[in-house]
């Protein structure tokens, strides 16, 4: 028997190879490889890619996190003085409570998605507002920052959007996509705020 083989399997990525005894340089590049591959899915969202569908069900919580961990410092560091680790915990709650209501209205819908996957969408699909967040820092006039976060807000509602519509019924779209447009509203407002 190889030596391999009693490891166990390989990771949910669909690599052929075992990643238990790979060095841990190769462990971060594959997963920030990964990041950069779903990263490129939001920004160029497609209706009805099959490959789109293929790595949706390929979830990690890696990239969510980073995001998330970006917003809230940028939106710390943009706080009033003495406010900014209240500033960092109530984004970050808000965003890992706000996509776990959204995540569990899809599953009451019948969504075909998991509970995991739903949460990377969402996660994944705060990269325009976190942009546009760090953007924000360096914009002082309000109405260029509204017309900014505006249209990052729209471009997170339409990705997460095309992803979630792919896998609700026609009937119950509109009933899935509110919750969305709901969440990605509420980060923007932090945002603006």
């Amino acid at each position: 028997m190889d030596n391999t083989e009693s490891y166990g399997g390989t990771i949910n990525s669909g690599l052929n190879s075992m990643t238990l005894d790979e060095p841990i340089s190769e462990t971060i590049l594959r997963d920030l490889r990964g990041i950069a591959t779903k990263l490129k899915f939001v920004l160029l969202p497609r209706a009805t890619s099959e490959e789109t569908l293929r790595e949706l069900r390929n979830w990690d919580l890696w990239g969510p996190l980073l995001l998330c961990m970006v917003l809230a410092v940028t939106l710390a560091h943009d706080a009033l003085e003495g406010e900014a680790g209240d500033t960092f915990s109530v984004v970050f709650a808000i965003v890992w409570a706000g996509a776990a209501i959204v995540t569990l209205n899809a599953q009451l819908l019948n969504g075909r998605i998991s509970f995991f996957q739903s949460m990377c969408v969402l996660g994944y699909c705060l990269f325009p507002l976190v942009l546009g967040a760090l953007v924000c820092l360096a914009v002082s006039n309000f109405t260029v920052r509204c017309i900014i976060i505006v249209v990052c807000f729209l471009w997170s509602t339409r990705a997460s959007s095309l992803f979630m519509t792919q896998l609700v019924d026609d009937d119950r779209k509109e009933l899935a996509v509110y919750p969305v447009f709901l969440f990605y509203l509420a980060i923007a407002w932090l945002i603006l705020s």
